[in-house]
């Protein structure tokens, strides 16, 4: 699948904070702050994929 550099920035972006938000989960663990990263970063993730399925709709190039 070809994609533009577009795609990858956001892509890239919305990864970040998903592995910001579970390294914080991690780290302190059986908190409320790390279940609340925890749930945070299954949310950037599904807004991550409707982002990317917005722009793939949209981008000449990807779609």
């Amino acid at each position: 699948m070809k994609t533009c550099e577009r795609f990858a920035r956001i892509k890239s972006g919305y990864e970040q904070d998903i592995a910001y938000l579970r390294n914080h989960s991690q780290r302190s663990a059986s908190t409320t702050a790390a279940k609340t990263s925890a749930t945070n970063a299954l949310a950037v993730r599904s807004r991550m994929a409707k982002a990317l399925g917005r722009h793939f709709e949209r981008c000449p190039i990807c779609g």
